[in-house]
């Protein structure tokens, strides 16, 4: 293979192609002023060759390999455990992580095309995204130079390129909603993040599927999207206790929705578990230490990011993903506030 690398040329794969040594260049850097069909010929040359870029000879043969891993902020217990995943992997791998930001106050963040080249120019492995709304074009940036990138809980489907790694947050919010049925509990709220979001999605109709099975009907009101932020779950459940008859069980898509709804309680005199009950989603440490205690579907937040860096590292060696989405298994972690609902008065 060494031999037959060496043999490889820009001119002797433009000759294959019928195209110009230079336009091939385009294709192997990811330049985007290259048509559709020239690109996807001269791809289908050089994988057919084994041709290596000297980006991907770099990645092969560098000493201390470097991954970015690319996120929307810290503010956030969910970032840091996958955050911790993803460095406990790279100390045992012997990789570098370099943490970037889609956008900070004070200054512009890079475009896709600049942090793409910049990945390229300085040879790293690929890139991590973390909860970020990176949308398809922009990562088409990065599929065109051939960088590795994995998204971790995308907001929106990413394209049929980029590996996503998540949990079953379908079956981890029928989970929930079933718990708070088996207690019996019939008026239980569903308290969401963006309409449009994937996951937020996915835990809806989980929410929904568990109400049907058990033959109850989500009452009008009762679901509300919204933001994965505390004082958004503070305001929902002000909107909540407005209702006749109200809820006696939140269910809530994340967990800092969940924590802004028990703070709201606390400050609207209404006592947890014993007049609402709440359940929250994710598994973040902040969890345990909250009083009362949340009961809350825990996503294996570490091992996530540890996955996603081991797809990255495997896509490095040529491995084609076995999925394009990987799911872990959440677990329904029972605690504190949670109970049987009030007595009707």
């Amino acid at each position: 293979m060494q031999g037959q690398q060496s043999r490889l040329t820009l001119a002797s794969l433009a000759r294959e192609a019928g195209v110009s040594a230079p336009t091939v260049s385009k294709v192997i850097n990811g330049r985007p002023d290259v048509s559709a069909e020239t690109r996807k010929r001269v791809l289908a040359i050089l994988a057919r060759t084994g041709y290596k870029s000297p980006l991907q000879q770099r990645r092969t043969f560098a000493a201390n390999p470097v991954v970015e891993v690319v996120l929307d902020s810290l503010n956030s217990g969910y970032t840091a455990e996958v955050l911790n995943g993803i460095l406990e992997y790279a100390a045992g791998a012997g990789v570098e992580i370099l943490l970037g930001s889609t956008g900070m106050k004070g200054g512009p963040a890079p475009t896709p095309e600049q942090r793409a080249q910049r990945i390229v120019d300085q040879g790293r492995y690929g890139m991590i995204v973390i909860t970020s709304a990176f949308a398809d074009a922009p990562l088409d940036a990065f599929h065109r130079r051939g960088i590795p990138v994995v998204v971790i809980d995308p907001l929106n489907p990413p394209s049929e390129q980029v590996v996503s790694v998540g949990c079953t947050d379908w079956a981890g919010a029928k989970d929930a909603t079933s718990h708070l049925l088996g207690l019996g509990h019939r008026r239980i709220a569903f308290l969401g993040g963006p309409e449009t979001v994937d996951c937020n999605q996915a835990r809806l109709h989980g929410y929904l599927a568990a109400l049907r099975s058990r033959g109850v009907a989500a009452q009008d009101g009762y679901v509300l999207a919204g933001e994965f932020r505390s004082d958004d779950g503070a305001r929902r459940l002000r909107s909540l206790l407005q209702l006749d008859p109200g809820p006696t069980a939140v269910f809530a898509a994340s967990d800092t929705i969940a924590l802004g709804v028990v703070a709201e309680a606390l400050r609207q005199q209404v006592r947890i578990p014993e007049d609402l009950s709440v359940v929250g989603f994710d598994g973040i440490r902040q969890t345990e230490e909250a009083v009362p205690a949340l009961t809350t579907v825990a996503q294996p937040l570490r091992d996530i990011g540890r996955a996603a860096l081991r797809i990255i590292l495997r896509q490095v060696k040529g491995e084609v993903p076995d999925s394009r989405r990987v799911e872990l298994a959440t677990t329904l972690v029972v605690r504190e506030s949670t109970a049987p609902p009030p007595e009707p008065r």
